[in-house]
């Protein structure tokens, strides 16, 4: 440790320090307590007049609930989103304020081991499209069936929109139980790239309308970020663009005039039925899809009001119709993040982290950090050798 703290400057470090105090929300006078020292003594630490020692260093990481190695390291990248989403008018609410914080903590662990394990993140991102004057709306449309088409996807319902961000445009994806008004978080760091965390206790169509959203902000306004609350009407145009490409990027206008010609054939009137089945079909709410009907004239305007004035489209519905098996299937899911949890459970099985540094990077119980690693083993113990990968 010694060797690494003599690779950085005291200013470098100092930095380094001050930038996971303020990540961390911690006061200078609540640093100084935890390391045993006076405030002046921190800021000049932080201001690089004076260097830090090593037990000073380790009570402080501590405190900032970050690794001393990543404080020390030559190559550290250090993730500093949360003053971002501090300076959006709407980030005064502590709900918002902690899914900030725990987008940049999970950002952070994913950087970091990412370092400790000699991986790169590969990104994969299309040019940014900078919305012009005009019909946003518009111009939301092309964008996102330009998206469609760079990607492959032709015109066929996205069978999973958060792998296809995170393993083929490389974007940083995450899953974790927010405030409910929270749906989710955009941010994008040079260093870094884009990255974003949706809200896992909120259903799969909704989470996927909120994934649709996003990438809109990553396709038109990458370096802006953003806070997604579902419902929450915006009349910026950033907002009506966001919307509007995930509407044409999730349900794209042919695929959803073709499908509602098939399913629709022979019926004298649009029921419940249909719009269960698209809805499913397209992986979004009943009243978005039934909302899209009406944006492209499938149906008069209004409809969905009349839903709601009578009865609306409840589960119950949903279940007969889909049967139990793909109900369910449609509901919450547990947190998630496919990458960085094989990037944990490799540092793990390489001692490179003990299991309360991967709970605590992960952000999970120590029960769902067993639950994941036994999981992670049982798979490896059924698999022959026919299965080994090369190294």
């Amino acid at each position: 440790m010694t060797n690494a703290n003599r690779e950085l400057s005291p200013i470098e470090l100092g930095e380094r320090l001050k930038v996971a105090r303020e990540t961390a929300n911690v006061t200078q006078d609540a640093g100084a307590k935890a390391a045993n020292i006076a405030r002046t003594t921190l800021v000049a630490i932080e201001k690089g007049q004076r260097a830090a020692r090593i037990d000073e260093l380790q009570a402080l990481s501590r405190c900032y609930g970050v690794s001393v190695n990543s404080l020390l390291r030559r190559e550290a990248v250090h993730v500093d989103l949360v003053p971002r989403f501090r300076s959006l008018p709407e980030t005064g609410e502590i709900g918002i304020d902690q899914a900030a914080r725990t987008l940049n903590d999970l950002v952070r662990a994913e950087v970091e081991l990412e370092s400790i394990l000699g991986v790169r993140r590969t990104q994969n991102y299309p040019a940014e499209k900078p919305i012009l004057p005009g019909d946003v709306r518009t111009q939301a449309a092309h964008d996102a069936q330009n998206l469609r088409n760079w990607l492959g996807l032709g015109e066929g319902p996205v069978q999973n929109l958060f792998a296809l961000m995170e393993l083929q445009l490389g974007v940083r994806v995450y899953s974790r139980k927010l405030d409910p008004k929270v749906s989710g978080l955009f941010a994008y760091d040079e260093a870094v790239g884009a990255c974003i965390l949706i809200n896992s206790s909120h259903r799969k169509d909704r989470r996927n309308q909120t994934g649709g959203h996003e990438l809109g902000h990553f396709t038109a306004t990458r370096r802006q970020p953003e806070v997604y609350q579902d419902g929450k009407y915006e009349n910026s145009r950033e907002e009506r663009y966001a919307n509007a490409f995930g509407r044409a990027f999730l349900t794209p206008a042919r695929a959803v005039m073709e499908k509602f010609k098939e399913l629709t054939t022979g019926s004298s009137h649009l029921t419940r039925r249909h719009i269960i089945l698209l809805a499913d079909f397209f992986g979004v709410s009943r009243q978005a899809m039934v909302m899209r009907l009406e944006e492209l004239g499938l149906t008069k305007k209004g409809t969905w009001d009349w839903f709601k004035d009578n009865g609306g489209i409840t589960d119950e519905q949903v279940r007969q119709i889909l049967g139990p098996a793909a109900y369910d299937a449609t509901l919450v899911d547990g947190a998630q993040s496919s990458r960085l949890f094989l990037l944990a459970i490799d540092a793990w099985k390489k001692s490179l982290i003990s299991e309360g540094q991967m709970s605590d990077m992960l952000k999970l119980e120590r029960m769902q950090v067993r639950e994941l690693l036994d999981e992670a083993a049982a798979e490896e113990d059924e698999a022959d050798d026919l299965f080994k990968l090369p190294h």
